[in-house]
């Protein structure tokens, strides 16, 4: 494939099995040119570890900026090396064939497509309801501290599943995981803020990125992701979680945030025929 494709993935004390698996599957795929590897580990113990990785960059941050401004640093190299196409990838994401040309081509086909995101599969086969409205305040919390039967209700709703995770449709937060990234439209757009240390920059990304081009799941591959879900199991992690959110909704509007209204409408018109 003659398109300039780029990869990043952000480590921080990542298990060496994950980046065997992430070497894995990029060797499956025929157009990347080069793989950015941004490590925010203390040490660059992983440096030598990475030399799996096919032409490769390995740039150690030991101070640690975030997960998005980590990813910001590659995609600057990108730009500067020409990227026509930018993947921002998880090391817990996995694949055993080439998902990537499949969606490069339809990219291609659809030139106000700005963004993309597989299926996501859970390591058992069941599907990851990673396709999401923009948020409401309610959404995260509901989603976290109420009921069983209130947070399955709630996302029902926030997470899409009546659309079947079936068909290639809008979606205006994909999940940070699996990014595959139009650089034409992050220079129009701009780069992960790099005020969310973690968690809910791929909210706003994506946010930025529908407000201008098409934003969407392509349901034609898949892939497998671990899924880690640290805040659910860490005090520090949820802190950190709950804290980003914070200045997310201090920037967008925790009650009137009409582009998040105009958004969410224009994700649910095919399903509710309004």
């Amino acid at each position: 494939m003659s398109l300039l494709l780029t990869v990043s993935i952000v480590l921080y004390k990542t298990p060496l099995e994950d980046l065997r698996r992430s070497a894995a599957s990029l060797r499956h795929c025929t157009g990347v040119s080069h793989i950015l590897i941004v490590d925010n580990s203390p040490s660059d113990i992983l440096r030598s570890e990475c030399s799996i990785f096919l032409k490769h960059d390995y740039i150690h941050l030991p101070y640690n900026p975030g997960f998005g401004a980590a990813h910001n640093v590659a995609i600057r190299k990108a730009q500067a090396m020409g990227s026509q196409y930018h993947l921002v990838l998880n090391a817990d994401v996995r694949f055993d064939s080439d998902v990537l040309s499949p969606m490069l081509a339809y990219m291609e086909q659809n030139p106000r497509i700005g963004q993309m995101m597989p299926k996501v599969l859970n390591p058992d086969g069941s599907i990851q309801r990673l396709c999401k409205l923009v948020p409401k305040p309610s959404d995260l919390l509901l989603r976290r501290f109420s009921p069983r039967k209130t947070a399955e209700a709630n996302n029902r709703h926030f997470e899409l599943h009546d659309s079947g995770y079936d068909k290639i449709m809008f979606v205006p937060y994909l999940s940070g995981c699996f990014m595959l990234l139009r650089q034409e439209a992050l220079l129009e757009i701009g780069l992960f803020d790099e005020r969310y240390f973690m968690y809910p920059e791929d909210i706003d990304l994506t946010r930025r990125m529908a407000e201008h081009y098409e934003t969407i799941f392509f349901p034609e591959v898949s892939v497998i992701h671990e899924h880690g879900a640290a805040s659910y199991k860490s005090v520090k992690m949820l802190l950190i979680h709950l804290s980003n959110l914070i200045k997310y909704f201090n920037k967008w509007g925790w009650i009137h945030d009409p582009i998040r209204d105009r958004l969410n409408h224009k994700t649910l018109l095919p399903f509710n025929g309004d």
